[in-house]
């Protein structure tokens, strides 16, 4: 499978961005989809992810009420909405599968097995 993730840019603080992570390889089987994001000498920053089983999606603190995930089966895309960014929100950011079997969200990036090549997102204040 692989992941193609696309949407970062430049945009000022309160704007908002939509990113893509389009999968192919495996007629997007991949249930449990998330997005973590890496800001310069920080760890990886687990950030939301939604399952194919059903419930909600779940949210890191620093983004719940303003980020929104989402999948669109028929373009085997999955979409991260972000309103309300702010400076700290800069960081490049991943999208990730878990193994095709598994529906149990997680936030432990460990979990996932196949990993986007990242986009830049970059909030200027």
């Amino acid at each position: 499978v692989q992941l193609q993730a696309s949407g970062g840019g430049l945009v000022q603080a309160g704007g908002s961005l939509r990113l893509s992570c389009a999968v192919s390889g495996d007629a997007f089987s991949r249930c449990v989809m998330g997005w973590f994001r890496q800001a310069p000498g920080k760890n990886r920053e687990f950030v939301a992810a939604l399952s194919c089983a059903g419930g909600s999606p779940i949210y890191g603190d620093s983004v719940r009420g303003r980020f929104t995930i989402s999948r669109e089966n028929a373009k085997s895309t999955v979409y991260l909405q972000m309103n309300s960014l702010k400076p700290e929100d800069t960081a490049v950011y991943y999208c990730a599968a878990r193994p095709s079997a598994v529906t149990v969200l997680t936030r432990n990036a460990g979990s996932y097995r196949d990993w986007g090549q990242g986009t830049q997102v970059t909030v200027s204040s």
